[in-house]
């Protein structure tokens, strides 16, 4: 296939449309254009086109379930609900056998990953971290443990005095096989500021991955926008990551985060549009033409929009889940999980074809 350019199409538009199609990379002014015109079409067709050409018409989901072993945090990120101090009417902290108590409860036979985040919790040691890996791993070594963010990886550094890389070892020797994307928020200190996020900052969250990818790991990453930040801001957080990618080619997928507000009675005005939503996956798929995969995040655009999304350049919705907690403490108001053959219907309603992954991408089964 091949974008639509008409006469409708700008000139600027036109010249973008030309340097995808013959595989010149997109720069910063480029990415700002398209987050400014209101040729949302164009933009659209041109994701998809780019899609299609790493991915046919296949759009992957996991089973898996999402677990959180404590929500007491040190840190106080401005668009947090999540989060507990120690003491605090709600917090928890919950042992390894506790977490295996919970997963029991809910767990079926298909989970093939357990996506693993949590608070910055100063109150257990660094151990406590390591132990609770060990213990999924013991007892359901078949499932691969997706575990913590950058920015947790990062404050156990600090509250083990273990280097980046050494505390990736030890975690690695539980059963970690990869990272979350989770902690990147905007790829901005000054974002970082404004928004009160003293955890990692934005060398540092970089460093994690690169050091993670140099030991042999695949890992996510994502981008919480819909805040404070410019557009300028969102494209120079994908150029960061792009250069990562050339580096190490260790990141599997782009995770744009839709920002939810903190209450679910929150009005529409609170909420990003679909329209940004839209834009944003399809600016993401142009920007990082070296990462397979962009993903269309039900949680936070809901299914209806993410079955758009897949005409916008995503391949990816993510997973079964179970229960999320993170998003839907800041107000979110899709379903907390949806099973496998919900998510096999939402891909095929799309016109695509449902392809169950493992945590790395390979293919499971694919749903002609």
């Amino acid at each position: 296939m091949s974008t639509l350019v008409t006469p409708f199409t700008d000139r600027r538009m036109a010249e973008i449309v030309e340097k995808v199609q013959n595989g010149i990379r997109l720069n910063l002014e480029d990415g700002i254009y398209l987050y400014e015109t209101d040729d949302i079409l164009t933009l659209g067709q041109l994701a998809n086109e780019a899609n299609l050409r790493k991915n046919g018409k296949k759009v992957y989901f996991i089973e898996n379930m999402s677990l959180y072993f404590t929500n007491v945090c040190e840190a106080r990120c401005a668009f947090c609900n999540f989060r507990k101090d120690q003491g605090e009417e709600g917090s928890y902290t919950l042992s390894g056998q506790e977490m295996i108590d919970y997963v029991e409860q809910h767990i079926h036979p298909g989970v093939r990953e357990f996506h693993i985040v949590g608070g910055h919790n100063n109150h257990v040691p660094f151990q406590y971290y390591v132990d609770s890996l060990k213990a999924l791993n013991e007892k359901y070594p078949n499932v691969t443990l997706k575990a913590y963010t950058a920015a947790e990886i990062d404050f156990f550094t600090r509250i083990s005095g273990l280097s980046i890389k050494e505390v990736l070892q030890e975690l690695q020797k539980a059963g970690l096989q990869s990272l979350t994307g989770g902690g990147a928020e905007i790829l901005s200190d000054e974002y970082r500021k404004k928004m009160h996020v003293t955890k990692a900052n934005v060398d540092r969250y970089l460093e994690v991955h690169r050091t993670a990818h140099n030991l042999g790991m695949k890992t996510h990453t994502t981008m919480l926008y819909g805040s404070v930040e410019t557009y300028q801001d969102r494209i120079e957080h994908m150029l960061q990551i792009r250069e990562l990618q050339d580096e190490t080619n260790g990141f599997m997928v782009f995770i744009p985060l839709s920002m939810q507000p903190k209450s679910k009675n929150a009005n529409i005005m609170r909420r990003n549009s679909a329209y940004e939503d839209l834009k944003t996956i399809a600016i993401s798929r142009l920007m990082l033409d070296n990462i397979d995969h962009v993903k269309a995040y039900f949680i936070n655009i809901g299914p209806q929009l993410t079955q758009v999304a897949l005409t916008f350049g995503a391949s990816d919705v993510h997973g079964t889940i179970v229960r999320e907690q993170i998003s839907h403490a800041a107000g979110a108001l899709t379903p907390a999980g949806l099973t496998r053959k919900e998510l096999i219907w939402l891909i095929k309603g799309a016109g695509r074809i449902p392809v169950e992954r493992d945590t790395f991408y390979n293919e499971i089964e694919v749903f002609e």
